[in-house]
């Protein structure tokens, strides 16, 4: 087993609780069945929002799915001029076995982020 990290980014359509937990949720899960992991794989996950992300937790939404156990982190993203707007982020630490592919998922309007990766499309 070795230790990997890996990135992941979604949108939310409006800066609401319900919008951030659903598409938090979403995200995770992409990323755990895109990778083959379970929330105990994990070591920890940095979250961060864009400074119009203010209405909840997305750490929170982590919890609910099973991250219970994992050190989870929520921070504001740099406010660069001209970036996409309500974008939350995740870097996830994570154990897995020496020939694991590092899978990163970049979903709605976040895919732009990251084009140049295969997985994210």
């Amino acid at each position: 087993m070795r230790l990997y990290a890996l990135r992941g980014a979604t949108t939310i359509t409006a800066n609401a609780a319900d919008d951030i937990h659903e598409r938090t949720t979403e995200l995770m899960q992409a990323i755990l069945e895109r990778n083959a992991l379970a929330p105990d794989d994990v070591v920890s996950c940095i979250f961060t929002v864009t400074e119009d992300i203010d209405a909840g937790f997305p750490a929170a939404a982590a919890r609910h799915m099973g991250f219970e156990r994992v050190p989870l982190i929520c921070t504001r993203e740099i406010p660069v001029p001209g970036s996409l707007p309500l974008v939350i982020r995740v870097l996830m630490h994570f154990h897995a076995d020496e020939a694991h592919e590092t899978r990163h998922v970049y979903l709605h309007e976040a895919r732009v982020l990251r084009a140049d990766l295969e997985s994210a499309q």
